[in-house]
């Protein structure tokens, strides 16, 4: 499409031409003692304008005909997030409506359906050991089913929630830094790497984890040593205490058993990761922290396409030119 630049010399060159047999008309008129039509007023000097605007105009628009792009810092919501969710039995309470587990799940189908494609969400379930139900992706119906799969199992063990949310995000990046390299989706595992160098202070991945929970933690590791791992890659966390401070108490195999928020805990987690807790006592509040924790907004350079940008700029030096034609010269072109 730049090969139909090389028209631009042709087109000055017939103008050039044109001028010269118009000069060679006058001439003639001049020779015969008769005056040339327009004489030589300031009408006949901006006579050039409109062409020049023209061609002017065509260089745009030959230019844009080959899609040029441009590297542009563009902000833009973007970002990975983990939504771990507590399998607990203790979830099973019903202190909010249906049950703890049922509420969380349909406040973070909301959430879900809000965000940007920008964003890549993931879906860890945990109990007494922690598990990737879904790795993150922009695509909703796939975080929603990974959702709709999730129930009340036994133990509780945040460390293990924590450490799975940390390597599904590890592998995600790893994932989507090998397709912007190669261009190329690949399903293959990305190469073991070693032990992530802790991250300066204030640094932080375009990656968060929000940890649902009723914070009664009762299995190792040790949730805080989870966290300083969380703080030293560079994630934050974001527990959301499910449940009323005062709990319920549960029927579990015959025996009666009394759950609450373990609020200090999820307070320290949230301190050691620079992230923030939220408490969620009932679903309408759960919802509204849905609405506050987000990605972060980032600028980030990118390659973007100008076309419509110079074939707008184009079209409008050929307006302005026929204008000026009409206004000046009593025709259009």
């Amino acid at each position: 499409m730049l090969m139909l630049l090389g028209l631009v010399p042709l087109l000055v060159g017939l103008y050039l031409w044109l001028q010269g047999r118009r000069r060679r008309f006058a001439a003639n008129f001049d020779r015969l003692g008769l005056k040339p039509p327009g004489g030589k007023s300031s009408a006949n000097r901006r006579r050039h304008v409109p062409p020049m605007l023209f061609l002017a105009g065509l260089i745009m628009l030959f230019v844009a005909m080959a899609r040029p792009q441009t590297t542009l810092s563009l902000p833009r919501v973007e970002g990975t997030i983990i939504l771990a969710f507590d399998e607990s039995g203790s979830m099973a309470a019903d202190d909010l409506t249906p049950t703890r587990m049922e509420a969380a799940k349909a406040a973070a189908r909301s959430f879900v359906a809000q965000q940007p494609r920008t964003v890549q969400i993931g879906v860890v379930g945990f109990s007494e050991s922690g598990f990737a139900v879904q790795v993150p992706t922009n695509e909703p119906e796939a975080i929603l089913a990974a959702i709709d799969r999730l129930a009340p199992q036994r133990g509780t063990s945040l460390g293990s929630g924590i450490l799975t949310a940390l390597n599904t995000i590890e592998v995600s990046l790893k994932q989507r830094s090998v397709e912007e390299v190669s261009g190329f989706y690949t399903n293959l595992q990305p190469t073991p790497a070693a032990p992530p160098t802790p991250v300066p202070d204030g640094m932080y991945l375009p990656a968060l984890i929000v940890l649902l929970t009723d914070g009664e933690n009762n299995a190792s590791p040790d949730p805080l040593e989870a966290a300083q791992t969380a703080a030293n890659r560079g994630v934050r966390i974001f527990p959301i205490g499910i449940g009323s401070p005062a709990g319920a108490t549960l029927k579990i195999d015959g025996f009666n058993i009394h759950t609450q928020l373990d609020e200090e805990l999820l307070k320290a987690i949230a301190q050691l990761t620079d992230g923030a807790y939220y408490t969620a006592a009932d679903e309408a509040a759960l919802h509204e922290v849905y609405d506050i924790v987000g990605s972060q907004l980032i600028v980030r350079p990118e390659k973007t396409e100008v076309t419509s940008l110079l074939a707008g700029a184009g079209l409008l030096m050929l307006l302005i030119g026929s204008a000026a034609s009409l206004r000046w010269l009593g025709r259009l072109i």
